[in-house]
């Protein structure tokens, strides 16, 4: 397997980062010298913009930046995605969540389609009782990573579209604060939980899933654990085992991996809160931006001008983080939900070949919802001295209405763009000062401090409004964006043995910390894990 290091187009775009970026104009220079530069540098489709006139790039970086796309075949990646080849080379697995979304699904998605429907039908007109004969008010899903953070974030971001008369709960973390006080405030006989596991033995998963069974039953015994819980898992056997009629179990696929699984039963919760049809309508918003990635040319298409613009700024300007910043509280949960997807997926040193990366791959991923995040981190982003990327992301209509809001959010959004982008002169600033009525020598002694650098680059991305198309345009164009990247960088996206490598490691120590196993028995321990866990063992 190649360097891509070595290929003619690096080594075009490495020198175009010399002379673009280290020796190039400003953004503020570009800007003052190319007045179409909105109009050149900005792309619309099915209702989206993305602007990315204030990245670092010129007409001659996006076509070098075009020409790596078209070096390492990205359409035939594409390809042999679609067809089912097992691009997950580590795994044997093929990589179809694609085929999740599709208008004519296969036979047994559109299967687990239509027991979604008539689960959703069941809970929503109120048929589907409790052990004591009420309805379900509360639905509490229980899982972890990708069976957590999309149908969380996705039903936070929809909670405009919501059933008023349900209430969506995510319980995740090991850590017994997390479903302790989540149950306390449900009541048993109107509380339905989804156990959301693959395999039925992740251990946070299991854990939290034995802990509410046990308290479901003391209040209600044990026959009301088959009305009170359903499974989204392939191991049935686990399920009945577990005390879930099979019947109330929701199958998904190894092809489906677990930070793309929201298309499918995984988005269980989403579909109860949000109802199946708007649920399908997320699920056509992500297809239609399948069929834009899969058939436009890398000019214009959308997630491939955001792949290439994080591979320019990753690997030829040095910036090793990426801020996401939506300006939409609904939003708040999706740089959480895009650390995994594009830390998971791409935060590797090892290519499909098993030979070490030979560049940088993922940046850490950071951020917050809206005008939070200015008076939290944007100092650094203003005036720390690092090169940080953002990805601002904001809607033309908001989807909770208070007058005057909206107008301000978009405001504050479209200023701090600029401001990253234009920065502060000292002479701007002193003028500033000046015109305010302060002394010269007052508006001297300020001036450093009121001096902003610039020059940082951003993208903005526009939707109309926040609803389940739109979400669901917006969630494909990201995991298309990873599967370039990952493509470029030579390494498979679909894997996770990282994870994996931990999981292994908490479970050889389980003992211990749990005490069953005395400490000096086991000799391959380091002296700092040995000294913790006697630390926290001790009376």
């Amino acid at each position: 397997m190649s360097s891509i290091v070595t290929t003619p187009e690096w080594l075009q775009l490495a020198d175009l980062a010399r002379r673009e970026f280290d020796e190039g104009p400003t953004l503020r220079e570009r800007f003052a010298a190319e007045p179409a530069r909105f109009a050149d540098f900005s792309l619309e489709c099915d209702g989206l913009l993305l602007d990315y006139s204030k990245q670092h790039v010129s007409r001659e970086v996006m076509a070098a930046l075009c020409a790596l796309w078209r070096s390492v075949d990205i359409p035939g990646w594409i390809a042999r995605m679609r067809v089912g080849e097992a691009i997950n080379g580590s795994e044997g697995r093929a990589v179809l969540h694609l085929a999740l979304r599709e208008p004519q699904p296969r036979a047994e998605v559109a299967r687990v389609l239509e027991h979604m429907r008539d689960f959703c039908a069941e809970i929503h007109g109120a048929h589907w009782r409790g052990a004591t004969g009420e309805p379900i008010r509360d639905i509490v899903n229980i899982g972890i990573g990708g069976s957590d953070l999309g149908p969380k974030m996705a039903t936070q971001a929809l909670a405009a579209h919501r059933q008023a008369h349900l209430r969506l709960h995510f319980v995740s973390n090991l850590d017994a604060a997390h479903l302790a006080t989540t149950m306390a405030q449900l009541n048993p006989g109107t509380t339905l939980f989804i156990i959301a596991s693959k395999t039925f033995t992740t251990q946070e998963t299991m854990s939290n899933a034995r802990s509410a069974r046990q308290w479901l039953v003391a209040a209600l015994g044990e026959a009301a654990v088959a009305r009170h819980f359903v499974a989204v898992s392939t191991n049935l056997a686990a399920v009945a085992e577990f005390g879930i009629d099979p019947r109330n179990s929701f199958e998904f696929w190894d092809w489906v991996g677990g930070r793309f699984s929201l298309w499918s039963a995984i988005g269980l919760p989403l579909a109860l809160s949000i109802g199946h049809e708007n649920f399908m309508r997320l699920l056509a918003g992500a297809h239609a931006m399948d069929r834009h990635f899969c058939t436009a040319p890398a000019e214009r298409n959308l997630p491939a001008i955001m792949a290439l613009l994080g591979i320019w700024n990753t690997n030829f300007l040095g910036a090793d983080s990426l801020a996401i910043l939506p300006y939409s509280q609904s939003l708040e949960h999706l740089p959480r939900y895009l650390q995994q997807l594009e830390m998971e997926s791409n935060g590797k040193q090892v290519r499909r070949d098993g030979t070490p990366v030979s560049c940088d791959t993922a940046p850490v991923l950071w951020g917050e919802a809206g005008t939070n995040g200015q008076h939290a981190f944007y100092q650094l982003l203003h005036q720390g001295g690092r090169l940080i990327p953002c990805d601002f992301i904001a809607c033309r209509q908001a989807d909770f209405v208070l007058p005057g809001h909206h107008a301000a959010l978009l405001a504050n959004c479209f200023a701090q763009s600029e401001a990253l982008m234009r920065g502060r002169t000292r002479d701007e600033a002193l003028a500033e000062m000046r015109a305010a009525g302060l002394s010269a020598e007052r508006s001297e002694q300020l001036a450093p401090f009121k001096t902003f650098p610039g020059d940082q680059p951003s993208t903005t991305l526009l939707l109309p409004r926040l609803e389940p198309y739109t979400l669901g345009q917006l969630l494909a164009l990201y995991e298309h964006k990873v599967f370039v990247q990952g493509i470029i960088w030579g390494i498979n996206s679909f894997d996770q043995w990282g994870v994996e490598y931990g999981k292994q490691l908490a479970a050889r120590l389980l003992p211990l910390t749990a005490g069953r196993q005395a400490i000096d028995t086991a000799s391959d321990l380091d002296s700092s894990t040995a000294g913790l866990i006697a630390w926290v063992l001790e009376p």
